[in-house]
């Protein structure tokens, strides 16, 4: 699992430092730059998989302008700098990833990092014709040997975490007309292919997952169950509905929006075939707000029971409601943009922290937001 993320030259992140938990929640304004910290995971994300292109990247959510403007760009000399991105995961595990671009027509972005280069290096020594001059009894080259093994195999698990990174932004038509899976597979950034992973999770050997699908859609009132019919006809896509109170059955292009989107969201979390650390931009979108500060309930309890590290962004005060401070593997953040200087920045609310009434009585998070106390909003109007 990630722990802390340092962000240098990206978009509007010029000089970030953030340490993260297993569920974390970002708040602010429009244009503060809740999405660019996302978007630099998918960076990192795509130098891991060597696949720096912009179709690669626009794919899994990254938002992808001219390489100047890739950069911070607050003044002339910032467009011709790197961005650098460090990751540290909970081994303690550093490493350091430098992106260069020549910003010529058509250019790619080039990556490097720390870790990756040490290990090349000590294997050019190991495995060279010239390792007796490093290593001068069999012991030590063993030994050498045996911590670069070592230290790969911390990196391969470390990579894990990261590969695949992907921002959500799931849409309706997609979900309810179970789109044919994009170029993302499982589930693509609009919700691509959730038709077919449910089919997958429903095949598993282990019925606790599609259980637990069927248990999360109790949120709704009316809501007695899903089946995924084996019988249909090539090709054709549909899931069968119960509501309690209706005496015909239902499919996905009957059903409300918002329960396409709790189904979705939990599909993502519980299946083994999804990305280990992934992000859902705006997870409120259309859902009611008492729905909203269950759904974040939810999705914590997932989190840990499927070992999962998701990264949010919201703009509805109830998602806040869902969120334990007391409980460390959940953070909450306030993202802003520096007046002077226009750098976005971060601000953790935490229990010590988190706002009072002016009789010192605890605030609910969501009226603490509405209120200006916890900043991330408008003020110009």
């Amino acid at each position: 699992m990630i722990e802390k993320i340092h962000i240098q030259n990206f978009k509007s992140i010029y000089d970030l430092e953030l340490e993260v938990g297993r569920v974390n929640l970002f708040i602010g304004e429009n244009g503060s730059g809740k999405s660019n910290l996302l978007e630099a995971l998918v960076f990192v994300s795509a130098s891991e998989s060597n696949m720096l292109a912009n179709e690669f990247l626009h794919s899994r959510g990254l938002r992808v302008p001219e390489p100047e403007l890739m950069r911070s760009a607050f003044d002339e000399e910032d467009r011709k700098k790197d961005i650098k991105i460090s990751i540290i995961d909970e081994n303690k595990i550093i490493n350091d990833y430098d992106f260069s671009n020549t910003n010529q027509t058509y250019s790619k972005w080039d990556s490097k990092d720390s870790i990756s280069s040490n290990i090349a290096y000590y294997q050019n020594r190991l495995y060279s014709d010239k390792a007796q001059e490093f290593y001068p009894t069999e012991a030590e080259w063993i030994r050498e040997e045996e911590e670069v093994l070592g230290y790969w195999g911390m990196l391969e698990y470390s990579r894990e975490k990261l590969l695949n990174f992907i921002i959500y932004s799931p849409e309706y038509e997609e979900l309810r007309n179970f789109t044919d899976e994009g170029q993302i597979q499982p589930l693509g950034v609009k919700g691509e292919g959730l038709y077919k992973l449910l089919k997958v999770v429903n095949n598993y050997e282990d019925k606790s997952y599609i259980k637990i699908i069927i248990e999360s859609l109790q949120l709704f009132d009316w809501f007695e169950n899903i089946i995924i019919p084996d019988n249909l006809v090539f090709g054709e896509k549909k899931l069968v509905i119960n509501d309690k109170y209706l005496y015909t059955e239902i499919d996905q292009r009957s059903t409300n929006e918002g329960f396409l989107f709790i189904l979705f969201y939990v599909t993502l979390i519980v299946s083994k075939e999804t990305p280990k650390a992934f992000a859902i931009d705006n997870i409120d979108s259309i859902l009611n707000p008492k729905l909203c500060t269950e759904l974040m309930r939810l999705v914590v309890r997932l989190a840990k029971k499927y070992d999962k590290q998701i990264f949010l962004t919201t703009h509805n005060p109830a998602i806040l409601d869902g969120m334990n401070l007391n409980d460390e593997e959940q953070k909450l953040f306030v993202v802003s943009r520096k007046k002077l200087t226009g750098y976005t920045r971060t601000r953790r609310i935490t229990v010590e922290n988190k706002p009072k009434s002016a009789t010192n009585q605890p605030l609910k998070l969501s009226e603490a937001f509405l209120r200006g106390y916890l900043g991330g909003l408008p003020k110009g109007f």
